[in-house]
């Protein structure tokens, strides 16, 4: 049985990222974009970086064109962007597909793992979440619409589990 420690990544900067270096930690895995609606959540994304990163908790922010183009910048432009107006500082990796059949190897396996709603994989827009607990396995699947903030309660939980 797969867990996200068998997947690998690509940094915003272009070097290879091994998710096995995170190991026994909780990860929260969000699919982001710089021109949406929910773009403000990196600010709580942030919030938790900060307030949990120290005590185990690492978000991985996934940049992705896929939903209304809301992401057509390069990498480059896109780390820019989140550290200028967001102050990110949490690590952001390379540009991918969530869906479909170009979708990162990780995504494929976040979705299958966590359907969401009714039992449909897809994700449905930018910023679905994904919480990891400290073994690997994904305990939860959030909205794009759940603010960060209101994770706090599950991501206590699984630092704790």
């Amino acid at each position: 049985m797969p867990t996200i420690y068998d997947f690998d990544a690509q940094s915003i900067t272009g070097q290879p990222v091994k998710l096995a270096d995170y190991q026994g930690q909780v990860l929260l895995i969000v699919n982001t974009a710089s021109q949406c609606g929910f773009t403000p959540q990196f600010k709580g994304l942030q919030a938790l970086h900060e307030q949990y990163g120290g005590k185990g908790l690492t978000v991985l922010g996934f940049p992705s064109n896929e939903f209304g183009g809301q992401d057509p910048g390069a990498n480059e432009e896109i780390a820019s962007f989140c550290e200028m107006n967001y102050g990110v500082s949490f690590p952001m990796m390379a540009k991918i597909e969530v869906n479909g059949k170009a979708a990162h190897p990780l995504y494929q396996w976040l979705k299958a793992e966590k359907p969401g709603l009714l039992g449909i994989e897809a994700i449905k827009w930018n910023f679905t979440k994904f919480l990891v607990g400290k073994d690997g396995r994904v305990l939860k699947r959030y909205a794009p619409q759940d603010a960060p903030e209101k994770m706090a309660a599950d991501i206590e939980a699984a630092l704790k589990g």
